[in-house]
């Protein structure tokens, strides 16, 4: 198939829809495995591990506690292998997981796309843009301070043992089944925004989409524009999901930069933007087969060495769900 037939948009759609389309399938499983934990169902479905990336604190924990102690957290260890995926497919392949796997990410992308059609979004001043991205870094440095600088190993496992963090996904996903007024409102709110600003929360509030940037600003991947043969049309910084002015820059390093090569796939100019590795022209596709070449080694790896599935029993897993829903 043709570099003309598959475009980087449709390509990264593609893959967001058959990421979301998975998203929905383990999370129908986990929704299986929770009425059957509390005692409303007498069919037994095992949790799929695949949910736990969904818990980056409880990971940043065991994170912390594997390298300094080389001990795998058994309790989601899902959670730790996606985690450090996802962090070296930032360091090879830009943000890829924000780009084309984070359903989150997805969802704000069609609200961007329908605020474009209705001609509602706007254009930020740079100084704005600035002081928005801020709160994002703050949490993320709230997290790291009280993890990795503030929690000791000792707490660490015990935080991780307990019951609560054993039923944590469970947790997640009442959450989603019945969100509170001031949450609707909140997401609400979320979602208006991303019509007038383009995917506001992951540009200016995710604090692992912030861990992520900051982690592909080492990358030897990335956009490079060929100033020479550049028309300066600006159809790239207007076609960037994270609003980045392309066209004002020789190579993309930018952290908020996702590796999505939209503007690739607009620009008028043959070979005026390419995507580039160790500063070799590669194809656009590199970023989105890359990152999830090394997702599915991690998990390959996980599987091959028993670092995906949690050892809890079910008879502990029934237990500590019955201690923490059934009060």
């Amino acid at each position: 198939m043709s570099q003309k037939i598959v475009t980087p948009h449709i390509l990264r759609r593609v893959i967001q829809c058959l990421f979301l389309l998975f998203c929905l399938f383990i999370g129908y499983r986990l929704f299986q495995h929770f009425i059957w934990a509390i005692g409303q169902s007498s069919v037994f479905v095992s949790k799929p591990p695949s949910v736990e990336a969904f818990l980056p604190i409880s990971a940043l924990m065991a994170a912390k506690q594997f390298i300094l102690t080389k001990k795998w957290d058994m309790v989601h260890p899902a959670g730790l292998t996606l985690f450090f995926a996802f962090i070296w497919m930032a360091l090879l392949f830009r943000k890829s997981f924000c780009g084309y796997i984070c359903p989150v990410g997805f969802i704000s992308n069609l609200i961007e796309q329908l605020g474009r059609k209705l001609r509602l979004q706007k254009e930020l001043p740079a100084r704005v843009e600035r002081a928005l991205s801020v709160p994002k870094y703050l949490i993320l440095s709230g997290f790291v301070y009280f993890i990795v600088f503030n929690m000791s190993t000792r707490q660490i496992s015990s935080f991780l043992t307990l019951p609560y963090n054993y039923v944590a996904d469970s947790k997640m996903l009442t959450f989603f089944l019945a969100p509170s007024g001031t949450t609707l409102i909140v997401i609400a709110i979320l979602a208006v925004l991303s019509l007038f600003i383009r995917n506001f929360w992951c540009r200016f509030l995710c604090p692992y989409g912030a861990l992520l940037g900051l982690c592909s600003t080492f990358s030897p991947t990335a956009i490079t524009r060929d100033t020479g043969s550049c028309i300066s049309c600006g159809k790239c910084r207007k076609i960037c999901p994270s609003a980045i002015h392309v066209d004002k820059r020789k190579t993309v390093h930018s952290p908020e930069c996702v590796g999505c090569a939209e503007c690739v796939g607009v620009c008028p100019v043959n070979d005026c933007l390419t995507v580039r590795t160790f500063n070799k022209k590669v194809p656009f596709a590199t970023i989105a087969i890359g990152g999830i070449c090394v997702l599915l080694a991690f998990y390959g790896i996980a599987i091959a060495t028993g670092h995906w599935y949690s050892n809890a029993t079910p008879e502990l897993i029934r237990k500590f769900h019955m201690i923490i829903f059934n009060k």
